[in-house]
């Protein structure tokens, strides 16, 4: 299985790397503290973030383990270190940020489906974290935790020079090439310098996550951007290949889709959207034709003598069709 972090030990100490989204793969901090806490106590450590955040509640957790380290916690920020991934930046003795580095901080976020009552307990439970990252960003930091709170709604995002100014960072290194691809498009005020570094990242992550990642990322504060880059060259536009459409294969995908669509609607506990949502699924219309020629098949089985419930089938919309057809037994 794939996971966010890795911890191993160094002559000098110890690497951790959280180089991925926190709690990722279904992967918790659980593992993460456990391997944390076989480390001897009082080795130095060096944290390498280059996350967009994730599982605030993991992060929390992360936080308060390498508060109870005994050993120097040195953070170094390879790339991005935003939303969760920031707090845990706080932990350490010393952040150092490349220049081209980017530290974002905003208010937690959650999701609930549920009662009044379970809706205004998470929101209760959304402000208790908010209020734990805020203590932590003005104790690093030094400012007042009303600035820090306004900072968080604003989803402020801090280059190296601006982390600095605000005491969310200690020391500023030489530019490195951003080291991974993350989608920050969830994020409202991504700086596009951010975006364009990402979308065109120079280093790539090998087929396993942190395999092969790993090997640049400890060399990255020796990059410079002025390193001279190859001239791009424009490969020749290849024939088209005739795209053939297997129609059992389409069919297998539509009812695929159809049946987790209907499964989500139930465990919401609204069955009756599922018909609604198919209809109006636009991504489906190239196999709503197919869906309907595997009814037209089945329809002569319906014996004339035996009148269907409701509407004519034929002024039945295609949405009841599914839902008629795929609704779960029991």
């Amino acid at each position: 299985m794939n996971s966010w972090y890795r911890i191993r030990a160094r002559a000098s100490g110890a690497e951790v790397l959280i180089y991925d989204e926190i709690g990722a793969y279904g992967v918790s901090a659980k593992g993460f503290l456990a391997e944390l806490g076989a480390l001897p106590d009082g080795v130095p450590i060096d944290l390498r973030l280059n996350s967009p955040g994730g599982s605030v509640f993991d992060a929390v957790a992360i936080y308060n383990a390498l508060q109870r380290h005994a050993g120097t916690i040195t953070v170094w920020i390879d790339g991005i270190a935003a939303s969760a991934a920031s707090y845990i930046a706080m932990a350490g003795d010393e952040i150092v940020m490349p220049e081209n580095a980017f530290l974002m901080i905003h208010d937690p976020a959650g999701l609930v489906m549920g009662t009044a009552a379970e809706m205004r307990e998470m929101a209760d439970t959304m402000d208790k974290i908010a209020g734990s990252m805020i203590r932590g960003y003005a104790a690093r930091s030094g400012r007042t935790e009303e600035e820090i709170a306004a900072l968080m709604a604003a989803e402020t995002w801090f280059d190296a020079g601006d982390a600095l100014e605000a005491g969310l960072a200690t020391r500023m290194i030489a530019p490195v090439r951003i080291a991974a691809s993350f989608d920050i498009a969830r994020f409202r005020n991504a700086p596009p310098v951010l975006a364009q570094a990402i979308a065109d990242p120079v280093p790539e992550a090998g087929p396993n996550g942190l395999e092969g990642a790993e090997d640049n990322i400890g060399d990255a504060a020796t990059a410079r951007t002025g390193d001279p880059e190859p001239e791009p060259v424009t490969p020749p536009s290849p024939d088209p290949v005739p795209f053939a459409i297997d129609p059992i294969a389409v069919r297998a995908e539509a009812i695929a889709h159809a049946r987790a669509v209907i499964d989500l609607c139930h465990l919401a506990g609204q069955p009756q959207m599922a018909g609604r949502f198919l209809e109006q699924d636009a991504s489906l219309d190239a196999v709503r034709a197919s869906l309907l020629a595997t009814r037209a098949e089945a329809a002569p089985q319906i014996a004339p003598h035996h009148p269907q419930p409701g509407r004519s089938s034929s002024a039945r919309p295609w949405g009841d069709v599914i839902a008629r057809t795929f609704t779960p037994k029991g």
